[in-house]
């Protein structure tokens, strides 16, 4: 059920994703301020990410939390096709990324309840398969869309309100486990923080890696607008995503069970290593055959690497307080994409993109000596 809800709710935002840059564009909207616009909104939600994962185990409740999640990005997509200004548009993206962070902990706990130790990173890779799906349906409703109402984006944004409709229906047919709470004590917008320092080595040394991670990897967008600027036309760029999406979701779930039988670090190894020729491949070529290998290579890399960070941590983390673990981690991950995509504004306006996807690839490569080097 919460794969078909996050079905659903992807369908709805991934409509716009290849969008958005696209209209921000079209209405005036600066890459530099593109990048600071994604990277506020995502740092809004990290903070709630990791308050709301920490409520959720305090009040051992986990469904309110997704219910309410859902609705704020579903209504989130009708406010965009109401005004241009540039605080509107930034005050929709904020609902749509609160919404994410109200439910991301509570949603992913209630997963890793359903799954063993042996089976977690499948689990995830599942839900991350049939997220994805939705990813990949609700671009291509985009482009034929697109096709018969060119640049009709704001109607395009009330139609994309229907599948996050019937997602926040779904949600109702979700039930309640009876979860243990944890503390009866307020919780604070930055409680979570003191998980971190009480939390085990291992979690710590995994985070660490993770996050230094998250803070080279900017927003997608900026594939998309590399894609742009290289003379691709809108149909070919949401192509594009349409065809990362459809490899995404094709290989989420083998990626999981790779993982459950292989070892997570090896498979996030893996992961790694592909981004790093993706984005070293970004500054090489400029031709599209040559993108849509990329893109193919990119959705290997995201189905090695976002559900299988969530399950090693889940793996490793207390039971109990699996939602603080997951909001935690997101928390710090979203602040860290505030300064990573804000940057790479600021790079890509200063220096091209080209200096972009070359750092980008070298600096990754630090990151995989990191996960070599370290024992978790």
């Amino acid at each position: 059920m919460l794969s078909l809800v996050s079905l659903f709710t992807d369908m709805a935002s991934e409509m716009l994703y290849p969008v958005m840059p696209i209209f921000l564009k079209s209405i005036g909207f600066s890459v530099l301020f593109i990048g600071l616009l994604e990277g506020i909104a995502e740092a809004i939600a990290g903070l709630s990410k990791g308050y709301f994962g920490k409520l959720s185990d305090a009040r051992g409740e986990r469904v309110p939390f997704v219910r309410w999640g859902y609705a704020l990005s579903a209504i989130s997509k009708p406010l965009l096709a109401v005004s241009v200004f540039p605080l509107w548009i930034f005050l929709a993206r904020t609902i749509d990324r609160l919404g994410k962070g109200i439910r991301t902990g509570a949603r992913d706990a209630m997963l890793s309840a359903e799954a063993t130790t042996e089976t977690k990173a499948r689990i995830f890779g599942l839900h991350r398969a049939m997220d994805t799906a939705g990813a990949f349906v609700g671009p291509s409703l985009a482009l034929l869309f697109l096709y018969f109402y060119p640049e009709r984006y704001q109607i395009l944004f009330l139609v994309a309100f229907a599948p996050g409709v019937a997602a926040v229906f779904l949600t109702f047919l979700l039930k309640e486990k009876s979860q243990t709470k944890i503390e009866s004590a307020s919780v604070s917008l930055f409680s979570f923080v003191k998980y971190w320092k009480d939390s085990n080595p291992s979690y710590k040394k995994l985070v660490s890696g993770l996050l230094f991670f998250a803070l080279i990897n900017s927003s997608d967008v900026f594939l998309l607008l590399k894609l742009k600027e290289s003379g691709l036309s809108d149909v070919q760029l949401i192509g594009a995503y349409i065809f990362y999406n459809l490899v995404y979701a094709l290989i989420a779930y083998p990626a999981g069970a790779l993982a459950d039988r292989w070892g997570f670090k090896k498979t996030l190894l893996v992961g790694l290593l592909l981004f790093t020729l993706v984005y070293g491949g970004m500054s090489l070529n400029e031709s599209g055959w040559w993108f849509g290998f990329l893109f193919l290579m990119y959705g290997i890399y995201s189905a090695c690497t976002e559900s299988i960070a969530k399950a090693w941590i889940t793996n490793i983390s207390r039971k109990k307080e699996t939602a603080t673990a997951v909001g935690t981690y997101t928390a710090f991950q979203s602040i860290c994409t505030l300064i990573a995509s804000a940057g790479a504004g600021l790079v890509w306006f200063s220096l091209g993109s080209t200096f972009l996807f070359f750092a980008t690839a070298i600096l990754t490569g630090l990151v995989i000596l990191y996960f070599l080097i370290t024992k978790i």
